[in-house]
């Protein structure tokens, strides 16, 4: 959801309720490890639940009831089991309501800790194959995108802004990439621009999407950008995070936005304001 400010610089009384019975759902401890042991899990049923806490099946199926009824978890019946899965939306929610509440407006100007083996430079003519390979990494991913096949080159190079197109090398290999794409061609939103980052499948979790990102995000306040957007899918909790290091922040979550091969899916949307000088 989107927290409203009004003029007297407040939250919003009705996001200010939102929150409240959510933070009143979490204040008892159970429940607090439930939610937990649901969104490790991804699903898991009653039953597992039970096990895993050492409680009973009666206190389990009512404080699974209780986080249902206010959004964290969803439950469905496969036979005469309950499985719980986690809302994947409250993971950018919580968050977001507990920045709201307190305050936070500063926010991380770029990722901290870049590795140093990984090399960014612009994107070059012959780097268009790698680049493709990666973004058909991604697509396999399910998470990554609503694209199902690889964009023609003619058709990226078209979109993306030129010099703010980026790879990533490690030992002298393409192993990421990073671009970004007007919003719109008014004139109003020349500053505002929608950015994707994509890391090759054997080079995940090494700081490439990191140094992609710090690339990313210093070169666009050097030039002028303002805002950063970028909407991701709610399962794709790595990719949320390493933008909120980057200073991005939950404008709200887009319910059915689109379908991705004939299933409608969520985004939860992102911006980034300039924020190392005035603008």
């Amino acid at each position: 959801m989107t927290t409203t400010v009004p003029e007297t610089g407040l939250l919003a009384a009705e996001d200010a309720a939102t929150y409240a019975e959510w933070f009143a759902c979490l204040a008892e401890p159970t429940r607090v490890r439930l939610l937990h042991a649901v969104a490790v899990a991804g699903t898991i049923s009653v039953g597992a639940l039970t096990e895993q806490l050492g409680i009973s099946q009666s206190t389990c199926s009512h404080h699974v009831s209780k986080l249902a009824e206010v959004g964290f978890v969803l439950l469905h019946k496969e036979g005469t089991v309950t499985q719980v899965s986690v809302n994947t939306a409250c993971c950018t929610g919580l968050p977001h309501a507990a920045d709201a509440v307190m305050g936070v407006v500063a926010r991380p100007c770029c990722p901290e800790d870049v590795p140093d083996d990984v090399t960014v430079r612009p994107l070059e003519t012959g780097d268009w194959a790698a680049v493709r390979r990666v973004y058909a990494e991604g697509i396999a991913t399910g998470n990554a995108t609503f694209e199902t096949e690889v964009p023609p080159r003619k058709s990226l190079e078209a979109r993306w802004i030129p010099g703010h197109r980026w790879v990533a090398e490690i030992d002298g290999q393409v192993v990421g990439w990073a671009a970004a794409s007007p919003v719109s061609n008014r004139a109003c939103y020349s500053g505002v621009a929608e950015t994707s980052v994509y890391v090759g499948e054997d080079f995940r979790s090494r700081g490439v999407g990191k140094a992609l990102l710090h690339k990313q995000v210093t070169a666009a306040d050097a030039d002028g950008l303002w805002t950063l957007q970028t909407s991701i899918f709610p399962d794709n909790r790595a990719s949320i995070a390493l933008h909120y290091s980057a200073g991005f922040r939950t404008v709200g979550v887009r319910e059915r936005i689109a379908q991705h091969h004939g299933i409608w899916r969520d985004t939860v949307l992102l911006e980034r304001r300039r924020t190392c000088d005035d603008a």
